[in-house]
C-alpha cells in the first residue's frame, strides 16, 4: 500500500491530500529515508513523522485492506514506537 494511503487509512492523516502535503514538504520518513507517495509500506517498516514541536515514530503491524479503519482498531495496524 502506498505510504500517502496508509497514513490516511490508518487515522494518522485525516484526509489522503494532508498525508501527499506532509510527504511533499519531506516529513515522513520510512526506515530513515525521505519518502516519496509512491513508496510502498510493508510490515515491520518504521514510520518517522516530523511533526513542528515533536517527531513520532510508528511501527507498521498489519497492512489494512480497506480504505479506511475505526480509530479503536487502529492499535492492530501501527505501534508508537518511542
Amino acid at each position: 500500500m502506498r505510504i500517502d494511503k496508509f497514513l490516511n487509512s490508518v487515522n494518522i492523516t485525516k484526509r489522503r491530500s494532508v498525508a501527499q502535503d506532509m510527504i511533499s514538504n519531506n516529513v515522513v520518513l520510512i526506515n530513515d529515508a525521505v519518502a516519496k507517495a509512491s513508496k510502498n509500506v510493508e510490515v515491520g517498516s518504521i514510520i518517522t513523522i516530523n511533526y513542528l514541536n515533536e517527531t513520532k515514530k510508528y511501527e507498521v503491524l498489519q497492512i489494512p485492506t480497506t480504505k479506511s479503519t475505526p480509530k479503536s482498531l487502529q492499535d492492530e495496524y501501527i505501534k508508537e514506537v518511542s
